[in-house]
């Protein structure tokens, strides 16, 4: 059962405010409560995404999908659109649910607690630059077609420098008579090699920053698989060699502002997906020390495993409790929103290596084995960390908008 967060005052004695880390701009008036207890209709989505999660994806299958690579199939896919999953923050119009990112949070927390497979987050970034920077006919082509599972999408931003950074794009979109001809390489885009549209970061002549929507079997694509740590989240490089793009597939909006929101949004998304592993390793740790025993007592009983216990709780709860104010900032698009959103993904990452770490400590040599599901955790965490900017970058960038 999700907690309550309420920050403000308490008669006349502040607590846990946050208005000392926020703008004067973005302060919340004294005795205003922000809460964070879910809606019944919030409730039953997280009980519908943890039931349908554990039926269709408990640990043993997930690690079928890593052993031969084949990822979420079709079907899990299509099942999941059904739900509405797909189009959780896509407008009704367009066959979505028209809710925001703060319900997307809860499926995502879900997610990382089963440490599900799969395109979701990135075919969802994907939708998310159709609603935010695409044109009336590019939303009506291809947003039913995502929500309804039928159409795979992935976002490509990074490149050789590895950077999370429109100013570090260097993709070339040249004019070619009525069409644009890219060439560079997109490096560790998610999913690609499942994807059938890629949203696309490239320079264009003038050098200002353009999104185009490139199809993934066109000619001139060239995918190749990546080899990582992580093999729950799989991530490839995109080769564009004279790919011809026409009018119709270009993004008529401010391409810079829209990669920098959509990174804010994939930030909050991944912390929550961050956060739900983050739990989940903790019940592990805990139902783990419940049951081993070492010198005639459980290892649970011993005073220095239940302090780290409970450290791992209060990085877990800072995650969550990060995570869903940075939802509900951008949901009820507050002015903070994108320094909630650094904020959240840098706890949450470092929420996330930490508790992963402990775990494996207090499990001891069980907990770094192959057969063990800990190292997979551990494994996503990593992988979680620097995607979307690392725990430093994210700081500095909160920091920045601060002022500082």
């Amino acid at each position: 059962m999700p907690r309550r967060y309420r920050f403000g005052r308490r008669g006349s004695r502040p607590f846990v405010s946050l208005n000392s880390f926020r703008p004067p701009s973005a302060r919340i008036p004294q005795g205003y409560p922000v809460d964070f207890g879910l809606t019944s209709e919030q409730e039953l989505l997280r009980r519908t995404a943890r039931d349908l999660l554990a039926d269709r994806a408990p640990m043993a299958r997930v690690r079928q999908m890593i052993a031969d690579d084949s990822g979420l199939d079709d079907a899990d896919w299509r099942r999941m659109a059904a739900l509405g999953w797909q189009g959780l923050v896509v407008p009704e119009q367009y066959g979505g649910a028209g809710l925001g990112l703060l319900e997307l949070a809860i499926v995502l927390e879900e997610m990382g607690r089963a440490l599900l497979p799969g395109p979701f987050l990135a075919s969802t970034l994907a939708a998310l630059a159709l609603v935010v920077g695409g044109s009336d006919a590019q939303r009506a082509r291809w947003l039913p077609r995502i929500c309804d599972g039928s159409t795979r999408a992935t976002f490509a931003l990074v490149e050789e420098s590895g950077r999370w950074d429109p100013a570090a794009v260097a993709a070339r979109a040249q004019s070619g008579g009525e069409a644009l001809v890219l060439s560079g390489t997109k490096r560790f885009v998610p999913e690609a090699a499942g994807a059938d549209i890629i949203v696309c970061a490239v320079r264009r002549d003038d050098g200002a920053l353009g999104l185009v929507l490139v199809e993934a079997g066109a000619r001139g694509v060239t995918i190749a698989p990546l080899a990582t740590m992580d093999r729950t989240r799989r991530v490839d490089d995109v080769v564009l060699d004279g790919v011809r793009v026409d009018a119709e597939q270009v993004l008529p909006c401010d391409a810079a502002t829209v990669v920098v929101r959509l990174l804010d949004r994939g930030r909050v998304m991944l912390a929550a997906d961050m956060a739900g592993g983050a739990e989940r390793v903790l019940e592990m740790t805990v139902e783990y020390a419940k049951v081993r025993r070492q010198f005639g007592r459980s290892i649970g009983s011993f005073q220095a495993i239940q302090h780290q216990c409970a450290d791992m709780s209060v990085e877990v709860e800072k995650a969550k409790a990060a995570t869903y104010y940075a939802a509900c900032a951008d949901a009820e698009a507050a002015a903070d929103a994108a320094l909630a959103a650094a904020q959240a993904k840098a706890i949450a990452g470092d929420a996330y290596r930490f508790v992963t770490a402990r775990a494996i400590q207090i499990h001891g040599g069980i907990g770094f084995t192959w057969e063990h599901d800990l190292h997979l955790y551990f494994k996503r965490a990593q992988s979680g960390e620097m995607t979307f900017g690392d725990a430093t970058s994210c700081r500095e960038l909160a920091a920045q908008r601060l002022g500082l």
